[in-house]
């Protein structure tokens, strides 16, 4: 079910040419709605309960189960899609069917612009600030996704530790955040640094980037989760995706009460 088809009920509900059984039914059968293909369940009612369709994760499936699954969501959803970690292999075959549907080779993700009701507030904005060029990929999807989940989403890149000075020279942006993305791998010190520098909620995202004893994020894992700075949370290593979402829905919070 979508806002549309809700907002049609509940206006029908007032005209009184919809009964309650009929909103309670639909509402009951919609937000736990699943379709099933054997390879994949796929989630209809995400959309109602957590205002956005489901997202998928393409690595491990074919392009003919990506090209099912997203098409399904396409066609019975009103918001807008991604398809994380997506190979652009898997973006041609799925394009054939979903002309609408675009590829962002850096943030390896397919996804569908569509939802016109979105207001992005630039006094609200989302910012992304990377260690290395290096995390940059890391830094572009969790971009992406916060910005498909209808933010406005700024970007410092390259600002390590390693040339402290780089860092400084974006304090107006820093400031100005309402929520704050740090993705460094490495020795991870940056999100501590900018966690320090800020009274806003920061995202750490550990990434893969360094030499062995950096462990494939590890260590720069760890350090994050052992941050001194207060107000720092940590998602999984390499995870720009869940660190959108969790921003966006940060950034949505006071919006809600409202």
């Amino acid at each position: 079910m979508t806002e549309k088809i809700l907002l049609e009920l509940l206006r029908g509900y007032k005209s009184g040419n919809v009964t309650e059984e009929k909103i309670l039914a639909a509402m009951k059968n919609f937000s736990l709605a699943t379709e099933s293909f054997g390879f994949a369940t796929i989630d209809h009612g995400r959309e109602l309960r957590q205002g956005f369709p489901e997202v998928v994760y393409s690595p491990g499936k074919t392009k003919e189960q990506l090209k099912i699954i997203f098409k399904n969501l396409y066609e019975r959803s009103a918001g807008n899609l991604i398809a994380s970690r997506a190979s652009r292999e898997q973006f041609e075959f799925l394009r054939e069917e979903i002309p609408a549907a675009i590829y962002d080779e850096t943030a390896r993700m397919i996804y569908v612009d569509r939802d016109e009701t979105l207001k992005r507030d630039d006094d609200r904005k989302i910012l992304i600030v990377t260690a290395g060029t290096s995390d940059v990929p890391v830094a572009e999807e969790a971009r992406l996704t916060a910005y498909l989940w209808g933010n406005a989403v700024g970007t410092c890149y390259d600002c390590g530790v390693a040339g402290i000075h780089r860092l400084f020279a974006h304090m107006d942006e820093i400031i100005s955040a309402n929520v704050i993305i740090v993705v460094a791998g490495m020795e991870g010190a940056l999100a501590s640094v900018v966690g320090g520098l800020t009274n806003r909620p920061v995202i750490a995202v550990p990434t893969s980037v360094g030499y062995g004893a950096s462990f494939k994020g590890l260590a720069a894992l760890l350090a994050m989760l052992n941050s001194c700075a207060a107000g720092v949370s940590v998602v999984n290593i390499d995870n720009g995706f869940g660190a959108g979402v969790l921003a966006a829905k940060i950034n949505a919070i006071n919006l809600n009460k409202a």
